[in-house]
């Protein structure tokens, strides 16, 4: 597993002895504060921070970066027990993972002086909003559901009883021997029978139903009308041709990434995930509003979700003729709140007013590349030098830093004995990478490792490689900036429509910074005329990589490379400093509070602590985490902030 999550991360810079003062008046206000709190309830209660999970400091962004591992519901509980020492270990075990500059990240564009801040003290410091490709940004607003003559009766959701619908999952999930279910009609009329087949047909996709008489009773049969296919493809004859086919609905949720909430879906009404679509996933530590598209799936249905689920709501229901297709979206709105800020009121501001009118370098975030000492660009790298021997080692090897226990199990039983079935005895959760690969290996043997790295799923294998890239071209825009600084010069390049263009002497003064695109290695781009050009070259060259022929005898793993803007300005940029006592306050509204009626909590204009509370929009395709790197000058990395600031692990 290459990626960790962190929960609450103090962004904090390497402390200068004018810092110390200010740094020594927080921490006693953090000590006061805990004493109060222990005190006041008897209970050790740390309200200045959260305990950490180990989970990586999660980004919301447009792109699709697909995890090692699937988090589906059924592996939750298994993962969260497994703890892997205090915080302090887990410090020190970080000091094994990377920092920025270990992946390019070096250079800043403002001139402002940094200061510290907590990035995602709690979750619902960090809220995105979703921008459709109509510029529209998605709220949870209205949970109506559209009046529709088709729909079944509210009777239809609770007619049957838990024993009914146990026994019918088991039948549509073919769970068992049985062939048909029956189920007594107690109050027999011809409407109490309607509304059992109904909810049958509504409730349980795929499944048929008929009325039969038995023993002088009547009894509703449900049975299967085509097989496994039938959840796979929802009923089609039952849906209302006037009616578009995809019910369309704003998802809010709060702590669970996209995938694990469509899985949750799905199995609350027993259909496959993949009858869902969307344009973005959304990240886990955060409250993230966004549309989803269902197929063949009623607003009534949905809707009744909301009396069951917790940490999510849907809403603003609508039918229509089609699904949504990834990276569809203009981008994202992101609502974020940084607590316990130490930075002046002219810093901020400094700050502030550079990221909205110069914006930050467009870096692809830490989480791009896992926390491990074993980075995903280094597999993505023996991929393209087509060494699988290594790609299978650096996978499966022993690794320094924090991983779950029984990762660590099973890399120390692949040490020792190198028997794939030895090794996934020892992991509980089969469907992280390394027990895809470990099952691959089984099936193909060890001589046939490019077989069983197939095994792994297509998106988690390209992104190795895709790391690679990023891993190249945040190395190659730092040396662009530190070589030319922050304008348009000779030989670099921009584009005219999808097409890139070298600026010429005589023009480069039509062009700004802003203009500007760097390439991602690939067999299908071009690269700058002046220096970078050649630095391109040279970092694969010294990587025992052609970067004249970047096609791989593997289709899949052929790079044909793409264009990136190098700066990144952020649209509607807003930003406001508030006071707060009580860290565990919310500090602003969510589209599920205002529908709720619930106020902002007062505050007063003279706290204990400081928070900034900024608001921004981005393109697809970009990370959040780097604005605010840009903001506060701060490293990123989970390695620096456990080495700078390790108060908040306590």
């Amino acid at each position: 597993m290459e990626t960790v999550e962190m929960n609450s991360v103090s962004l904090k810079r390497p402390r200068s002895e004018d810092d110390v003062a200010n740094a020594d008046e927080i921490k006693r206000q953090k000590t006061s504060e805990k004493s109060k709190t222990e005190n006041n309830s008897g209970q050790n209660i740390e309200t200045v921070t959260e305990q950490p999970d180990k989970s990586l400091l999660e980004d919301t962004k447009n792109e699709i970066i697909p995890r090692e591992e699937s988090e589906e519901q059924e592996d939750e509980d298994l993962e969260d027990s497994d703890e892997d020492g205090d915080p302090e270990s887990f410090a020190d075990m970080m000091k094994h993972g990377l920092t920025e500059s270990d992946v390019g990240i070096t250079k800043f564009v403002s001139s402002h002086k940094g200061f510290s801040g907590i990035l995602k003290e709690r979750y619902s410091d960090f809220v995105v909003h979703e921008i459709g490709k109509d510029g529209r940004v998605s709220h949870l607003d209205d949970f109506s559901v559209p009046v529709d003559d088709e729909d079944p009766s509210e009777e239809t959701f609770t007619v049957l009883s838990d024993e009914d619908k146990q026994r019918l999952e088991e039948l549509q999930l073919l769970k068992n021997k049985e062939t048909s279910v029956a189920i007594e009609v107690i109050e027999d009329t011809k409407e109490k029978r309607t509304i059992i087949h109904q909810a049958v047909k509504s409730l349980f996709p795929g499944l048929e139903t008929k009325t039969e008489d038995r023993d002088g009773k009547k009894y509703i049969i449900a049975y299967h009308a085509a097989g496994k296919k039938a959840l796979a493809n929802p009923r089609k004859h039952s849906w209302p041709k006037s009616r578009g086919s995809y019910c369309h609905f704003v998802l809010y949720k709060e702590n669970k990434d996209t995938m694990d909430a469509i899985n949750v879906l799905s199995k609350f009404l027993r259909v496959k995930p993949n009858i869902f679509s969307y344009m973005g996933t959304k990240d886990k530590r955060a409250i993230t509003v966004q549309e989803i598209a269902v197929l063949r799936i009623t607003a009534q249905r949905l809707a009744h979700l909301n009396k069951c689920l917790m940490n999510f709501k849907l809403g603003n229901f609508s039918y229509k003729n089609h699904p949504l297709k990834l990276g569809e979206l203009q981008g994202n709105h992101f609502t974020v709140v940084l607590r316990n800020i130490t930075g002046t009121d002219d810093q901020i501001d400094q700050a502030m007013h550079s990221l909205r009118e110069i914006g930050f370098i467009n870096y692809y975030g830490m989480q791009r590349f896992g926390t491990t000492a074993v980075p995903t660009y280094q597999i993505g790298r023996a991929i393209l030098q087509n060494n699988w021997n290594e790609v299978m080692d650096l996978i499966l090897k022993p690794r320094p830093g924090a991983e779950k226990g029984y990762l660590v199990k099973c890399r120390e039983e692949w040490a020792k004995t190198k028997d794939p079935a030895a090794a996934l005895k020892k992991l509980p959760v089969k469907r992280c990478v390394e027990g895809q690969l470990l099952r691959g290996l089984l099936k193909y043997g060890m001589k046939n490792i490019i077989s069983a790295f197939g095994i792994i799923p297509r998106n988690n294998r390209l992104m190795y490689i895709h790391s690679y890239q990023s891993y190249v071209w945040n190395n190659m825009v730092s040396k662009r900036i530190e070589e030319y600084g922050l304008r348009a010069v000779p030989g670099d390049l921009t584009l005219k429509g999808a097409t890139a263009v070298h600026i010429e002497e005589g023009d480069v003064d039509k062009y700004t910074i802003h203009d500007v695109v760097m390439p991602l290695p690939g067999f299908d781009v071009i690269y700058p005329k002046h220096k970078i050009g050649e630095a391109y070259k040279e970092m694969l060259v010294a990587d025992n990589l052609d970067i004249n022929n970047m096609r791989h005898k593997i289709r899949d793993y052929s790079l044909s490379g793409a264009y990136r803007k190098i700066i990144i300005r952020p649209q509607n940029v807003n930003w406001e400093v508030v006071a707060y006592d009580d860290p565990r306050i919310p500090l602003f509204t969510t589209d599920l509070d205002k529908l709720e009626g619930k106020p902002l909590p007062v505050l007063p204009t003279d706290g204990k602590f400081r928070a900034l509370k900024m608001e921004f929009s981005l393109p697809p395709s970009t990370y959040a985490t780097m604005a605010i790197r840009e903001v506060l000058k701060m490293d990123t990395s989970i390695k620096n902030q456990t080495q700078l600031n390790t108060t908040w692990l306590r």
